[in-house]
């Protein structure tokens, strides 16, 4: 028997950390529901089960029974669901095991090219997600749903599914991670989603005559938000609204910024065990064997009295890596030393192993991820650089100001949020930001950056102390999802419904 003041929360995502995740999305999926569950709502999250999702590793349980999902002029078609935990908590999240859609090796996309039936795939994920209630006997009061993969849900709830038992009166809220991908696919798309012609309009689904998954959420969803505030002012303007900036601004009253959280159980330089040394605000001393040891790792010189500035990055056009590109000879005629952790374009692995081979003394570059070699880079690296040419939210800058490591970012999104630019005469601040994005500004604030690594030594400390003490948690961010969800309902159930159920 739930509490009164509990809320039925049902999460629809294309990833969550750790079972599968390619960006900050997957993030906020694998953390958000244990903070919700600990305020005492009943959180579920679905996703489907990648073959990258090992069950053996995982502990997943097959449910009994079979998930029959309508798709339309498709027909029926099936699926297997496993049952897992998200680690550290009790919140459940089930797998759609559908060999078809899932059974390979990426998520999205092969060799850089999205997977041709991608409409098909999320199509499902979401029609799934909805079914799922019914297999569970589960009445959600909210479903989160997240970017255009799930982004249709919305839309589904208010037309096929207005009068399900299970669904029918639950309230949405689509957060938006990520403008620039909005799921366009072919009209006959509507067939498949199968809630009628009369929604493919300019006002609903379509744009520039194909179907926008996303823009049907948009328009559909109880409520919306984005991840940060800066980024919701953003994608109200034509630079960052890709398109959809008209739509968004419509729902304007109804569309919130809720900055993301940092597990700090993970990212804490006193508790990490990745690094050489642990350290904090009141014993500085190991953030010097951290550099000594990320030089010594990456196959740099072991040299403390030279900066050291470093990227753990996807290497695409949205993270600047093309201004990086443009600016890293200037930046190297400086006495710096750089590392460079990612991958991404093909382009930026050769261009960037070129540069290492180049300059082996100043820069090295490590292509993919190793989670060791992140935290190392927080830990030692003297600046952390994020040139974004918009960045929703962002997460390393966070990591970095923890670590006593000043980021230097582009003025945009979460990166203005986050980060408090460098007031050398008060010093006050957590970091460095240029507004415009371009090689030449990025080259002045990495140099103004180095001029205080030489120079304003008083400067640099109080940079470190000031960002060690900022706190950026996902108990913050769930309060202010708690009192969304809340919101949500009352518009969709109506207030009377809501003071009855919980007294408010």
């Amino acid at each position: 028997m739930k509490r009164p003041e509990q809320l039925s929360i049902l999460f629809a995502a294309s990833e969550a950390a750790p079972f599968a995740k390619e960006g900050g999305l997957g993030d906020v999926v694998g953390a958000l529901p244990k903070y919700l569950a600990r305020l005492g709502h009943d959180v579920r999250v679905v996703i489907p089960r990648y073959y990258s999702v090992n069950r053996e590793k995982y502990g997943l349980r097959l449910l009994p029974g079979t998930l029959v999902v309508p798709m339309g002029i498709i027909g029926h078609m099936y699926c297997g669901v496993y049952e897992g935990r998200l680690p550290g908590c009790d919140v459940p999240i089930y797998f759609l095991e559908h060999e078809q859609f899932y059974g390979r090796s990426g998520l999205y996309q092969q060799d850089g090219q999205g997977y041709l039936d991608n409409d098909n795939r999320f199509v499902f994920l979401s029609k799934a997600s909805l079914e799922l209630c019914k297999m569970l006997d589960f009445h959600p009061d909210v479903i989160h749903a997240h970017d255009w993969h799930t982004g249709i849900i919305p839309a589904l709830l208010n037309t096929t599914y207005l009068h399900d038992r299970f669904v029918g009166d639950a309230a949405s809220l689509l957060t938006l991670h990520n403008m620039q991908h909005q799921g366009n696919f072919y009209p006959g798309l509507m067939e498949v989603l199968g809630i009628g012609w009369k929604h493919f309009t300019y006002l609903e689904l379509e744009k520039d005559d194909q179907v926008n998954l996303l823009k049907g959420g948009i328009y559909h969803a109880t409520l919306l938000n984005t991840v940060s505030e800066g980024y919701a002012r953003e994608i109200q303007t034509p630079e960052y609204g890709w398109g959809l900036e008209t739509v968004v601004r419509e729902r304007a009253t109804d569309l919130y910024g809720i900055l993301n959280g940092v597990d700090y159980e993970e990212w804490n330089p006193a508790t990490d065990p990745f690094i050489a040394a642990k350290f904090s605000p009141r014993n500085m001393k190991g953030k010097a064997i951290c550099k000594s040891d990320l030089q010594a790792t990456i196959g740099l010189p072991q040299r403390p009295d030279v900066p050291l500035f470093g990227v753990v990055s996807r290497m695409v056009k949205q993270k600047g890596t093309d201004i990086l590109a443009e600016a890293i000879h200037r930046i190297l005629a400086m006495d710096v030393q750089f590392v460079m952790v990612g991958n991404g374009e093909p382009w930026a692995h050769f261009y960037f192993g070129d540069i290492a081979a180049k300059y082996p003394e100043k820069f090295a570059c490590f292509i993919g991820y190793d989670e060791a070699l992140a935290h190392k880079v927080e830990a030692g690296a003297d600046f952390f650089v994020m040139p974004s040419s918009f960045e929703p939210c962002g997460l390393n800058q966070m990591y970095s100001l923890a670590y006593g490591t000043p980021p230097i970012v582009r003025a945009t999104g979460g990166l203005v949020d986050s980060v408090e630019n460098f007031d050398e005469a008060a010093l006050t601040g957590t970091g460095f930001k240029y507004w415009q994005h371009s090689a030449t500004a990025l080259f002045d604030t990495v140099g103004w950056a180095a001029y205080t690594f030489y120079n304003k030594p008083k400067g640099l400390a109080a940079l470190r102390r000031n960002g060690m003490k900022q706190r950026f948690t996902w108990e913050d961010a769930a309060a202010k999802y708690d009192g969304l969800y809340r919101q949500a309902v009352r518009r969709r159930r109506g207030a009377e419904y809501y003071r009855n159920r919980f007294g408010e």
